[in-house]
């Protein structure tokens, strides 16, 4: 069985970046019949808050990224416990006390001989006697996992064949002073007991997917297939991370992107695939091939989503919007019709309320110095109402032979007469709709 999961921590709002793990997750699951787990990282007591819990859950339900359990790392710290103790018991978890400044000057002093700044392994070298006088010292010791120095490779689902050397890397923390487990810990024991079977994540984990190979091993599971996708950056190949408390999908909710625009293009971004609108998540997960991703930085540009989500507004039916028409007041016997003619010049659905307000209180008209004669004339020609699908017609015909102008010089000074701009819905299927009309002075 398939099992995924998305692990985010509950510190923030989630944004694009977060999105892009965990909707490639969600589509392996769906894909393939399996489990997706939402499981929130809350381990850390003072960042984590229920207000953004929440907020996650929100903005997966409106994307239609469904989990099929939740869970909670706070609920599973005796879990933690009872694995600490393990790695304890077989030698691969060892305290140590160094402060952040004895560290620092350790980095330096391997920096400055040319060696990697890697953890020396002091801390295995101390004796109890030692370690007790550290403590009576105020010393509070954390833990560190011994990693077998030996090359950790693993064949990666994106960037193909990974071989990373372990004597390159410092022996991870585990758990903090505090008693406070870490990622790379609390998310080993949690895939192991889980049985997550696929993990797709940022390109910027792939060390932490080589320490926790040999974590989950250690604690007698079996790794995971990993993928790590490439990390997001702006239009112009700017990094992304500094904006991206702008680019919260609670933010792009509310600026009217549509979720499946944002869904269809965060599923092919990186890609080798065109970004094409799919309505669907069955739809996105039926072409979807992590084989057709690339590991190069992928440029995300915000802009690319309102194309999107205008294609996607303006082929919705009536009845998945009705709700909003009647809420801004329009009547029922016109409602149906009022779409179809304003849907095509919408790009978020927000836009239909000003069209709404110009149908039922008419606009200020617009009319170059040149055109009032013209447009006074005009208007003294328009017929009484009701009109209908042909007045248009019949009107413009009218003043075309009373005046004598034809074309753009005929068209354009009657549909800025009427509704105050040079562009909009077919003057012929808007005037039935015209509520009001202003009378040029």
């Amino acid at each position: 069985m398939t099992t995924t999961r998305f692990a985010p921590s509950p510190t923030g709002h989630i944004h694009v970046g977060n999105l892009r793990t965990a909707l490639m997750n969600w589509l392996i699951a769906r894909k393939a019949g399996g489990t997706f787990i939402l499981r929130l990282d809350d381990t850390d007591r003072e960042r984590s808050k229920q207000e953004y819990a929440d907020g996650i859950q929100r903005d997966l339900e409106w994307l239609g990224l469904t989990w099929d359990r939740i869970e909670r790392q706070s609920d599973r710290l005796d879990r933690y416990a009872e694995a600490a103790d393990q790695l304890r018991a077989s030698g691969r978890l060892y305290e140590v006390f160094e402060t952040p400044t004895e560290l620092d000057l350790k980095r330096k002093k391997q920096l400055n001989m040319g060696r990697p700044p890697v953890y020396d392994r002091a801390g295995l070298a101390l004796p109890d006697e030692q370690k007790a006088a550290l403590r009576a010292e105020g010393r509070e010791g954390y833990w560190r996992f011994q990693l077998d120095q030996q090359r950790i490779e693993w064949p990666d689902g994106i960037i193909g064949d990974v071989s990373i050397d372990a004597a390159s890397v410092s022996d991870p923390v585990l758990i903090r002073a505090d008693g406070q487990v870490l990622y790379t810990f609390a998310s080993s024991v949690d895939d192991v007991d889980m049985g997550v079977t696929d993990i797709v994540r940022g390109a910027d984990h792939v060390t932490n997917t080589a320490t926790q190979i040999q974590i989950i091993q250690a604690l007698g599971g079996t790794p995971p297939r990993f993928a790590h996708h490439s990390l997001l950056t702006g239009p112009q190949g700017e990094e992304l991370s500094k904006r991206l408390g702008t680019l919260s999908l609670r933010d792009l909710r509310e600026q009217g992107v549509a979720p499946e625009a944002l869904l269809s293009l965060m599923a092919r971004l990186g890609s080798n695939q065109p970004v094409e609108l799919r309505m669907s998540l069955d739809a996105l997960a039926d072409g979807f091939d992590l084989s057709q991703f690339g590991a190069s930085p992928t440029k995300f540009d915000a802009e690319d989503l309102w194309p999107l989500t205008r294609e996607r507004n303006q082929h919705l039916p009536f009845e998945a919007v009705r709700d909003r028409i009647t809420a801004l007041g329009v009547p029922d016997n016109i409602a149906e019709r009022f779409w179809s003619v304003a849907r095509q010049n919408i790009t978020r659905l927000d836009d239909l309320g000003p069209w709404w307000a110009l149908m039922r209180d008419g606009a200020a008209p617009v009319v170059a110095p040149e055109d009032e004669d013209f447009v006074r004339e005009a208007l003294a020609l328009l017929p009484p109402r009701p009109w209908t699908d042909a007045t248009w017609d019949e009107w413009t015909a009218a003043v075309k032979e009373t005046t004598g102008r034809k074309g753009k010089g005929l068209f354009m000074p009657l549909r800025k007469a009427l509704t105050g701009m040079d562009h909009g819905p077919e003057m012929g299927a808007l005037m039935p709709l015209l509520q009001q009309v202003a009378r040029a002075g």
